[in-house]
């Protein structure tokens, strides 16, 4: 009995040991890496503290541990609500669409990218399509307001010409989503490229070359080699983006959206922005917030669980 409580200890003094020597010799790797934990931990972990304010009746002279405890009584009002129903529609409904749309054109890109011989041909269109990911959404919605204004936009010039009536194109309950997809898909296809590119880059050469011996085409090897190498990649993706079914693009609704398409516009973010500031009602929009976020997880966690059932790895 002794000796098997020696060698535990040993053998626990050796691990110890080995996790000291491995930071030691890689400690300008930790180094790198300690910025991005805190930022995480920042911006990521310490906020939480104020999901308290969702079961609190907060008071900005109060404080949040000085305010009084409510329960679930904003989750009760938050379900019951006339407009919660409707946002909670609007986000799925958005979210859904971009995915369907917005999903598959990175990869198509990133395919297409890949079949380009020429060097610098590729790398001016690759350029050309992943800069917009780094223009502000404030810029991008203001280019689309004057572009399809309907007294002097571009494009209703051009309707104009052809002899038609111009389109209220920012105020059109039945257009309104599918601009807010297609600017979505503009400014993010390049980017999301990207990662499929740098996929693309590990598939081994000899494999097309194999193809290419045996008779097949270009599309055949696209179908056989390119897409089974990107299998892996899409899945995770895919389950990233399963997780954010609930975050429609907070920044670029609030830009873009006005009154008249609240019915068909309005998101959680967008909601739980305008009654929390506006109203002052931080209870409600925190539990607002918080039923977004648990959901999320709920929803990643599924899709994980299906993916490994699948035979994938998933994400964790």
């Amino acid at each position: 009995m002794m000796k098997t409580n020696s060698l535990t200890v040993s053998r626990e003094v050796k691990l110890t040991k080995g996790r000291s020597f491995k930071l030691l010799r890689y400690w300008d790797l930790y180094l790198m890496v300690l910025p991005a934990v805190i930022l995480i931990l920042l911006f990521k972990y310490m906020p939480m503290y104020g999901v308290i304010i969702a079961f609190k009746d907060y008071n900005l002279m109060e404080g949040v541990w000085g305010s009084d405890w409510v329960g679930l009584q904003y989750f009760r009002e938050l379900f019951t609500f006339d407009e919660f129903p409707r946002v909670v529609r609007n986000t799925v409904m958005i979210s859904l669409m971009k995915l369907l749309v917005g999903f598959p054109v990175p990869i198509i890109l990133a395919l297409l990218l890949n079949e380009l011989k020429f060097v610098k041909f590729k790398r001016m269109v690759q350029t050309i399509t992943y800069l917009p990911h780094f223009i502000s959404w404030v810029i991008i919605g203001g280019l689309a307001i004057d572009m399809l204004s309907p007294s002097s936009g571009i494009i209703n010039r051009i309707i104009e010409m052809l002899g038609f009536q111009p389109i209220f194109f920012m105020s059109d309950e039945r257009i309104f989503r599918w601009i807010l997809v297609g600017s979505d898909v503009w400014k993010e296809a390049g980017w999301g490229a990207i990662i499929y590119l740098a996929a693309l880059l590990g598939i081994n050469e000899e494999l097309y070359q194999a193809a290419t011996v045996d008779g097949a085409n270009r599309f055949r090897q696209i179908w056989h080699i390119s897409l089974p190498g990107l299998k892996s990649t899409i899945i995770i993706i895919l389950l990233l983006r399963i997780g954010y079914i609930l975050d429609a693009g907070f920044e670029q609704v609030l830009v873009m959206y006005n009154p008249t398409v609240y019915d068909v516009a309005d998101i959680i973010d967008t909601y739980v922005f305008r009654v929390g500031l506006g109203s002052m009602q931080f209870g409600l929009t925190t539990a607002a917030g918080l039923f977004k976020s648990v959901i999320g997880c709920v929803l990643l966690i599924l899709a994980n669980v299906f993916a490994r059932k699948m035979g994938e790895e998933g994400i964790f």
